[in-house]
């Protein structure tokens, strides 16, 4: 499909990388990883053809097509969203035109004549062609990347200079996607995308039919998107099968095998110079030492690059706040007719580390602003606990910098009592080394003075941190060093942030903003998508109160085992009806199902029919290969596997047994 020999690509005087061999084949779905600096970018570049090689070659299949999409830098203008994105099938339009026109040039032709039987043959072979690649359904495939990306109906008739870089960027995404190249090659993809359009995403890619090369700092995106991952490391290129996880444990035993391999050379170097050293100067020796030099000579060196700085920081821990950090009732924000949330009532103690989670406008800034104080609420009331004195970090963090203060200056006057030396490495592991710390703060980017920003709270944070999307322009080193410090915290934390992994490690709590509506579950994000996805199974089953419009106080019961929403009433006495997460349990009995319901609890029972042989498949695969030792991480993986695997089938197949003995009984 494509593949680069002996390739190298310098920078000015360095050498990013050389001896580059890879062969990119069809249907891959690869990483593109390695520290900053190492020239992943480039060599996308290269690989998209807007850069040449310095050294060695690049070989494509004939007419294959490759579609890049970079970090920023694109801007769109001149049409609509939906214009622009069916601008990607002109080619199949313009045939639909030339279908149009056969049509209209055989309804003026006599049906016996030899040009209307030529102009026939023609219009069923553009028909043919038009209907396999699925011409009449690009409005549909349009609207469906769009929505997913999270473009309202509303969205698709404006005009794309009217949207920010980001939401170009993502416009650009929607056509690569929809163009279906034999090679994506998407670089961060994710920068400007947030948690649910990325979760979209990473089904879309499961689903994408050829292949795919990605760079993210999103760990959670690589491990469920690709099956290989290739590193620039010591200049070189080393592929790696399997997901992100895994490069990760075999770059570990790679980086021991190199160790003992240098240690080996160093040996026979230092005999060999030993050997030459005591017999040079004796002429009975003379061949045995030029022997030795020659030999010497022939030695390719192993080079051991230097290890990334692994840099482990703690927040000074705060002076404590009491129990309940935050109470809020009947909390409400509107702007002008506009409700962004209303009659919410929740709690947030001590020690709670909470994900704020929604659509991008759901609420989730407006939520965190109310809880600094930033802005009042329109009804309602936040009240903050005893000696809780909250720090808020925005998106826009750096607009509060002095522009003339230095950044070592600025931050030492944060942190009076940290050693300059580890200022210097908080600074280095946020991307900011050398000479760098001198820099004026004025001078910096918006993404680099927002990282400065949040190492300036790392290093005095108060008992109550509020960060709005701390992990943007942090690339891993940076998030594994903020979600340590975070994690050792002593105070309480609610936080906004679009990367998965960070989420998953850090959130005792999830908020989810929806509708107008909040709402709290127990656990981290995926404990909250396990949950959805129960309640979503039970909507399907029926059970939820909209199969019911106006249920009864008496069949509602309060269930201990799932979190309230933060919106819910409190249980109340006789004649109250008591909503929990949007739905109500009503005692089983047996009664007419509706036949839409009926229907979807049919097609889940299909469903599940076909899901659970796979999932026993995917049990015995697992169980064989147990019986063959690789190592001991690969054994417990293995059996951290088959154990999911089983309690899934359990699951599923008191599910099915379920919907099997609701079906008999209606």
């Amino acid at each position: 499909m494509l593949s680069l020999q002996n390739a190298g690509k310098r920078f000015g005087p360095r050498v990013l990388f050389t001896e580059a061999n890879w062969l990119i084949r069809s249907n891959e779905k690869t990483a593109l990883v390695g520290a900053n600096g190492t020239g992943k970018s480039t060599l996308m570049k290269v690989l998209a053809g807007l850069e040449s090689l310095d050294y060695g070659t690049m070989q494509l299949t004939r007419g294959m097509s490759i579609g890049y999409l970079p970090q920023e830098g694109l801007r769109l203008s001149g049409r609509t969203v939906f214009e622009e994105c069916l601008s990607v099938f002109d080619e199949l339009r313009a045939m639909e035109g030339e279908i149009e026109r056969a049509a209209a040039q055989m309804s003026e032709l006599d049906h016996a004549s030899p040009e209307y039987e030529s102009a026939a043959e023609r219009f069923s072979m553009l028909q043919e062609r038009f209907h396999t690649l699925d011409g009449y359904a690009l409005d549909a495939q349009v609207g469906t990347v769009l929505t997913g990306l999270g473009f309202g109906k509303e969205d698709w008739s404006r005009q794309v200079d009217e949207f920010s870089g980001g939401w170009q960027m993502r416009i650009a995404l929607a056509k690569l996607l929809l163009a279906k190249p034999n090679l994506l090659l998407l670089d961060e993809p994710t920068n400007h995308l947030d948690l649910e359009t990325r979760n979209w995403l990473e089904e879309y890619l499961h689903g994408y039919p050829f292949g795919y090369i990605l760079i993210s700092h999103d760990r959670y995106f690589l491990d469920v998107t690709i099956d290989r991952t290739v590193e620039i490391w010591n200049k070189r290129l080393t592929i790696f099968q399997g997901n992100y996880t895994k490069y990760l444990s075999q770059k570990d035993e790679r980086r021991a095998q190199l160790l003992a391999a240098y240690k080996n050379q160093r040996d026979q170097i230092e005999h060999l110079e030993a050997f030459i050293s005591r017999f040079r100067y004796q002429a009975t020796k003379g061949k045995q030492v030029q022997s030795r030099i020659k030999e010497l000579e022939k030695i390719e060196r192993i080079e051991i690059p230097e290890e990334e700085p692994v840099i482990h920081f703690k927040f000074p821990q705060p002076a404590p706040s009491g129990r309940m950090v935050v109470e809020a009732e009947s909390l409400g924000k509107s702007y002008g007719p506009k409700r962004v949330f209303s009659n919410a009532r929740f709690s947030i103690e001590r020690g709670d580390r909470v994900a704020l989670v929604g659509v991008n406008g759901a609420g989730k800034s407006t939520l965190i602003k109310l809880l600094t104080g930033v802005e009042l609420p329109t009804q309602g009331t936040i009240k903050l606990g005893h000696n809780v004195v909250s720090e808020y970090f925005a998106q826009d963090q750096y607009k509060v910098l002095d522009p003339e203060a230095r950044m070592l200056d600025d931050i030492s006057r944060a942190a009076l009592k940290v050693p300059e030396s580890e200022l210097r490495s908080l600074l280095g592991c946020f991307l900011f080394s050398g000479d760098d710390v001198f820099k004026r703060l004025g001078v910096l980017s918006g993404g680099e003075r927002n990282r400065f920003a949040l190492a300036r709270i790392l290093v005095s944070p108060s008992n109550f941190l509020l960060l709005d999307e701390p992990t943007n322009h942090l690339d891993m080193g940076a998030k594994d060093v903020l979600l340590d410090a975070i994690a050792a915290f002593s105070g309480t934390v609610v936080f906004v942030s679009h990367d998965r992994y960070f989420i998953d490690r850090l959130a005792t709590r999830v908020i989810e903003v929806e509708n107008g509506i909040i709402t709290t579950y127990d656990g981290n994000y995926e404990d909250y998508l396990r949950k959805k996805e129960e309640l979503a199974a039970r909507a399907a089953m029926g059970d939820l109160s909209a199969s019911e419009p106006n249920p009864q106080p008496s069949k509602l019961k309060p269930d201990s085992s799932r979190p309230l929403p933060l919106n819910a009433a409190a249980p109340a006495s006789s004649g109250t009806t008591i909503v929990i997460e949007g739905g109500v349990d009503v005692p089983a009995k047996s009664r007419r199902l509706n036949p839409i319901k009926q229907k979807q609890m049919e097609e889940r029972c299909a469903f599940l029919e076909e899901e659970i042989p796979r999932v026993e498949a995917s049990i015995a695969h697992t169980e064989e290969q147990l019986g063959v030792f690789v190592s001991a991480t690969e054994t417990q993986r293995l059996t951290d596997l088959a154990a999911g695997l089983r309690e899934q089938l359990t699951q599923l197949t008191l599910e099915w047994e379920d919907l099997m003995l609701q079906l008999e009984g209606a």
